[in-house]
């Protein structure tokens, strides 16, 4: 089934006022003001109290092909809480790389997202990337440069809510030995109608020339994780050849046109037309080109009942550019609060080249009057 013309023009409003780049507050800054530094690569949730719950990592400069000699990079993972979205978030949860490394030593923290069970008030998930410093496959051990590890994604459950975590219990979920899918990480996890539990998660191969949207999945009641797709959202044409990472899902409320037909979901994702800058013509007409870690954002969609089947609403541009630095805006998440508006969060560029964690609230009136009007 098509989604109507007019409705994708909904959707892409209702992302762009989301995502309003101009609008956006500093919630969380980084620990630097210049390049290489920010907070984010996480998601925002609500406890069963209505608290605000953001989780995310520190991220200080440094370069993933040169390891840790090149900088201390992801060296701690949070959450941070408020009562509302306006309100100060205070640190209430922190690991450091020492406390995540209960099996291997980890090199860098990379993306991270908390999971609150929806059947259970105190259960959580916190799923979180690392790069361990662990050896390539043999057949790829040339490849590895001195210092560096490869990515992969654990779990921590607690029954008893965010204070009970115990790291000895941490399992890995999502790994790979194959060159073309080798570093698993920045989970993005979600339940579904039947409370299974999906976690998207970014790959890149060993020769880092692309990054690409995976899917594992656990059925209701059962403990573990199956793979079901290495690859949901093809990386584009244009704009997004060579990255397309997903970083959040997202109902739309049932206004409107969209009350009538049935439930869907908008996907922001982060794409880059390159792994590194490369130059611009001085005499043509210059545009930000997302590379990594300065990605630029986009959006698609999909009908609940048939996912993962996504389709891409962004395919010549991005849709979500900062007005500052490099106009990098990623790792993009949003929740719905029960008067239908929807609270948004994204590490955007700043112009020392920072990223710190900005957000923005879309109020219900605004909601329905882009659904609805």
């Amino acid at each position: 089934m098509n989604l109507p013309g007019d409705l994708i023009q909904r959707l892409t409003e209702l992302g762009q006022r989301l995502l309003d780049q101009k609008n956006a507050h500093i919630i969380v800054d980084a620990l630097g003001e210049s390049s290489g530094y920010w907070f984010g690569g996480g998601n925002v949730i609500l406890d069963s109290s209505g608290n605000i719950l953001i989780s995310g990592r520190y991220r200080n400069e440094g370069d993933a092909r040169t390891g840790t000699g090149a900088g201390a990079r992801g060296l701690e993972c949070a959450v941070f809480s408020s009562k509302s979205t306006h309100s100060k978030f205070e640190k209430i949860l922190s690991f450091s790389k020492d406390d995540l490394s209960h099996r291997e030593e980890v090199v860098s923290i990379e993306g991270v997202s908390l999971l609150k069970s929806p059947n259970q008030d105190n259960k959580f998930d916190f799923i979180i990337s690392t790069e361990k410093k662990i050896a390539y496959p043999k057949t790829l051990i040339n490849f590895q440069k001195p210092g560096t590890g490869v990515w992969s994604i654990d779990i921590l459950s607690s029954v008893n809510g965010l204070a009970s975590f115990k790291l000895n219990e941490m399992q890995t979920i999502a790994s790979s030995e194959k060159g073309s899918t080798l570093h698993v990480k920045d989970p993005v996890g979600f339940n579904d109608s039947k409370d299974n539990t999906h976690v998207l998660f970014c790959h890149h191969p060993f020769s880092w020339s692309s990054s690409n949207t995976g899917l594992i999945s656990r059925e209701a009641g059962k403990d573990s994780f199956e793979l079901k797709s290495e690859n949901i959202l093809n990386r584009g044409n244009t704009w997004d050849v060579a990255c397309s990472r997903i970083t959040e899902k997202i109902s739309i409320p049932k206004l409107g046109q969209f009350a009538d037909i049935p439930d869907l979901s908008l996907y922001f994702y982060d794409g880059a037309e390159c792994l590194r800058p490369l130059d611009q013509n001085p005499q043509a007409a210059k545009r930000p080109r997302g590379y990594s870690c300065e990605e630029l954002g986009g959006l698609a969609w999909g009908w609940d009942d048939e996912f993962p089947v996504l389709n891409k609403i962004s395919i010549n541009f991005p849709l979500f550019i900062s007005p500052f630095g490099t106009g990098c805006s990623r790792y993009a998440s949003a929740v719905r609060f029960d008067d239908d508006s929807i609270f948004a969060t994204w590490q955007q560029s700043q112009s020392n080249y920072s990223q710190p964690l900005v957000g923005n609230h879309l109020s219900s009136a605004e909601v329905k009057r882009i659904l609805v009007s």
